[in-house]
C-alpha cells in the first residue's frame, strides 16, 4: 500500500499531462507541416503550388507520371538502393568485427588506435572530400558504385557503438566456448553476433540512412547522369530555367518512402540498440 501511494503521488497531475500533451503536439506539427505540405503540393500543377490555398484545388497525378516517364528517376531509385544497402551490408561487417578486436583483443597500439577512430569522428566530412578524390582518382573507382559504399562503410561512429557493446558482453562466455573447442571464426559467428543483433541492427541503419541522404559524395564522385543518387538527382530537377516544383516535390515523397518503410520495419531494433548500453552499464 505505501509502494502504490508512493507511486501515485509521483504521478503527473492531469493538468501537466495536458500541458506536456499540447506541447508535444505543437511541436509535432512543426516537424511534419514542411512534410504535409510537401506531399500535397505534389498532388498539384505547377500554377497552383506557389497559390496561397493549402489543399489542391483538383487531385493531379500528372507530376509522378511524369517523374517516372520524362525523368531518369528510376535508375537513381535503383543506384541510391544498390549504394545505402551494400553500404549497410559491408559497414556491419567492418563495425563488427573491428568492435569485437578492440572490445575483446589485446594488442599493441589498441588504446592508441581506438582513440584515433574516436578523434576522426570530429573531422568535418568535407575537409576530406578532396584527398578522396584523388585517391578514388587514382584506383580508377569514380563513377562506380563503390566509391560511394567505401566512405560510409568505414563507419568511426559504427565501430565505436559496437565496441561499446560488445565490450558488456561476458567473457566467461566467450571462454567457455573456447573451451568447449569453438574456433574464432566460429565462435564470432554462434555467438558474439546474436547477442549483437540490437547494435548490429541499429549500426546497419544509421549507415543506411547517412547513405541514403548522403548529397556531396555522390555530386562528387560520379560523372554521369546515369550514375547520380536520389539527392544528386532530385537537385538536378531545379533547372536554370524553370524549377518543376511538381516534379520535385513528388520526387521527395518518393524518395522517403523506402525510408519510413525501414523505420518502422526495424524502430524496435533501432530503439533496442540506442538503449541496450545504457541498460546494460
Amino acid at each position: 500500500m505505501i509502494l502504490a501511494r508512493r507511486g501515485s503521488a509521483q504521478d503527473p497531475s492531469p493538468v501537466l499531462r495536458l500541458g506536456l500533451l499540447l506541447a508535444l503536439c505543437a511541436l509535432l506539427s512543426v516537424v511534419l507541416m514542411p512534410w504535409v505540405w510537401a506531399l500535397l503540393s505534389s498532388f498539384k500543377p505547377r500554377s497552383e503550388i506557389m497559390s496561397t490555398g493549402f489543399l489542391p484545388e483538383v487531385w493531379h497525378l500528372g507530376n509522378y507520371r511524369d517523374l517516372f516517364a520524362t525523368t531518369m528517376y528510376p535508375r537513381w531509385l535503383l543506384n541510391s538502393v544498390i549504394v545505402s544497402v551494400s553500404a549497410a551490408m559491408v559497414g556491419m561487417v567492418l563495425c563488427s568485427t573491428g568492435g569485437y578486436a578492440f572490445a575483446k583483443f589485446r594488442f599493441p597500439g589498441k588504446t592508441l588506435l581506438f582513440w584515433m577512430v574516436i578523434a576522426s569522428v570530429s573531422i568535418p566530412p568535407f575537409t576530406t572530400v578532396i584527398p578522396l578524390f584523388g585517391w578514388m582518382a587514382k584506383l580508377g573507382l569514380l563513377n562506380t558504385y563503390l566509391v560511394l559504399v567505401l566512405p560510409f562503410a568505414a563507419s568511426a561512429f559504427g565501430l565505436f557503438m559496437m565496441r561499446q557493446y560488445m565490450s558488456t558482453l561476458p567473457d566467461e562466455l566467450i571462454e567457455a566456448a573456447r573451451i568447449d573447442g569453438c574456433g574464432e571464426f566460429r565462435l564470432f559467428l554462434t555467438v558474439i553476433l546474436p547477442l549483437s543483433r540490437p547494435a548490429l541492427g541499429t549500426v546497419g541503419i544509421l549507415i543506411f540512412i547517412a547513405s541514403w541522404n548522403s548529397f556531396i559524395w555522390p555530386l562528387v564522385f560520379m560523372r554521369s547522369e546515369e550514375m547520380f543518387t536520389l539527392p544528386v538527382g532530385i537537385a538536378g530537377l531545379n533547372s536554370e530555367q524553370m524549377a518543376e516544383y511538381g516534379l520535385i516535390m513528388a520526387a521527395a515523397v518518393v524518395s522517403c518512402l523506402p525510408m519510413l518503410l525501414v523505420f518502422f520495419a526495424m524502430q524496435k531494433q533501432i530503439i533496442a540498440g540506442l538503449t541496450s548500453g545504457a541498460v546494460k552499464g
